[in-house]
């Protein structure tokens, strides 16, 4: 099968060639998240945002832009492609059905000319932190997506439900976290790629979990993390500014809401400037 040469190299390098970054440091990467519709769409056409992401699912004209529980959209991804590779933003495609994956990658091959970009094909392919084993994807999805796009960037994710803590009654709420078991699986199923493989992690997640996920960065310099939260979720932001400091600031993209984000990249300068 004819395969692809382009869009796989790292975001950050990508971005600071292009002078649209100050450093090599992965919180400077804006992120547009749900650019679903038309509308959202080209909101973030217009945004500062360096990678918009949107979600795709299978509906009725084939891969749509829409979000579970929906079902029907005004956006389908072939007009979505068509407009965003018009600009100069990145692209992250979550996938949220294995049925629209398929198709999905024939057109994105189709347009292999214009995919001199950072493209990032995402997908929750292991069952996590209070995730559903049944959605253990692994293996068709990889499949699918290397055997038409060898130089993507694979974003590959674990389930997980909310809420994100526990309560233990009397000693207080613990958080879940990614086990040992969750990331040498995860571990197992990158080992043989080729391809640079982000690993998509929950904000309130990352403190209980960093000796695992720190672990899982070092077995490959093609490694990084994407942490992201839900709206519900509750983090501290020293918890995502210490994490830092104990690894490769290229490796660690955060796409959090407002106004986190920017109190984390105002911690972050302040920081570097008491230590000047």
């Amino acid at each position: 099968m004819e395969t692809d040469a382009g869009g796989g190299e790292d975001a950050v390098e990508y971005f600071f060639k292009k002078r649209r970054i100050h450093s090599k440091d992965a919180l400077e990467i804006i992120w547009y998240h749900a650019a679903n519709r038309k509308a959202r769409m080209k909101e973030a056409l217009n945004s500062d945002a360096h990678m918009i992401e949107a979600d795709v699912v299978f509906g009725s004209q084939g891969p749509i832009m829409a979000h579970p529980p929906e079902t029907d959209s005004d956006n389908t991804l072939q007009n979505w492609l068509n407009e965003v590779l018009q600009s100069d933003k990145g692209i992250k495609l979550d996938f949220k059905s294995l049925s629209a994956v398929e198709p999905a990658m024939k057109m994105l091959l189709s347009m292999k000319h214009c995919l001199t970009r950072p493209v990032w094909i995402n997908a929750d392919v292991l069952p996590g932190p209070g995730g559903n084993g049944s959605e253990r994807i692994a293996s068709e999805f990889l499949h699918i997506v290397t055997s038409h796009l060898t130089d993507v960037t694979l974003s590959l994710g674990w389930t997980t439900t909310l809420p994100v803590v526990q309560n233990q009654g009397k000693h207080g709420c613990i958080s879940l976290g990614y086990t040992w078991e969750m990331v040498k699986e995860m571990e197992e199923v990158c080992r043989a790629l080729c391809q640079p493989v982000t690993f998509p992690v929950r904000a309130a997640l990352v403190a209980p979990s960093w000796p695992q996920l720190h672990w899982l960065l070092q077995q490959s310099e093609r490694y990084s993390l994407t942490v992201w939260t839900a709206r519900e979720d509750s983090y501290s932001l020293q918890d995502m500014s210490s994490i830092r400091e104990d690894f490769d600031k290229s490796r660690i993209y955060y796409d959090l809401f407002e106004p986190q984000m920017s109190e984390l990249r105002h911690a972050v300068k302040k920081k570097i400037t008491d230590h000047v």
